[in-house]
């Protein structure tokens, strides 16, 4: 794929997935590959993305004595996405650069909805009041098997965050709604083999931009 067959304007993407499926790594590629074809690209990740919405990631993220209710958990992450749309993706989509980001809203949704029981209508309904124009161009949910996925967050060798160390049961519905949400909306959604070697996730992602950009163009 050439660069004249890519449509200039700035577009959004987001990676998302349970524990393990390689979002990072695959972020990393899909940028580098990006990069090849000529555009200006912003690797970004939630929560997270500004100086004040990383803090708030380490408030929601770090082990503590003091429970979490699940309405100050997804709050917290609301408003570092507001800030992260507004101080960083905002600005960048209006330059014309291209922004990957590691998790969006399908992650409140997945985590704070199906994971934790709150209502999936009610998380959506909050972050379309909040700003609805921040919605990803294309979703790629990287799926794999818990078991897998696991396995490779323990061959990091670090010691696992507050939402890592949510029960199996949570990640069993996050899954399951990662997979719906891409179901239900294909033209806004893609699903790709985690399992796959990284290459091969690479190549299958890649595969997705191209079609849909032609698509868009």
């Amino acid at each position: 794929m050439n660069t004249s067959q890519i449509n200039k304007q700035g577009r959004f993407i987001v990676f998302e997935g349970v524990e393990g499926v390689g979002k990072s790594t695959q972020v990393k590629l899909l940028a580098q590959w990006l990069e090849s074809q000529g555009h200006n690209v912003i690797t970004t990740r939630e929560p997270g993305g500004t100086p004040l919405a990383e803090s708030i990631r380490e408030l929601v993220l770090t082990p503590r004595d003091e429970d979490m209710c699940s309405e100050t958990e997804l709050l917290l992450m609301m408003a570092a996405r507001l800030q992260h749309w507004n101080g960083h993706i905002k600005p960048a989509l209006e330059r014309g650069d291209w922004i990957i980001c590691d998790r969006f809203i399908d992650s409140s949704v997945a985590y704070q909805g199906a994971g934790r029981g709150m209502s999936e209508d009610f998380i959506r309904q909050i972050h379309h009041d909040i700003a609805p124009e921040m919605k990803p161009d294309l979703v790629l949910v990287l799926d794999l098997s818990l078991e897998d996925g696991w396995a490779r967050v323990k061959s990091r060798g670090e010691a696992l965050d507050r939402m890592e160390q949510a029960s199996a049961d949570f990640f069993v519905r996050a899954r399951q709604c990662f997979k719906t949400a891409a179901a239900l909306a294909p033209e806004r959604y893609a699903m790709i083999d985690g399992a796959q070697s990284m290459d091969e996730v690479a190549l299958a992602v890649q595969a997705q931009i191209q079609q849909r950009l032609q698509q868009n163009s």
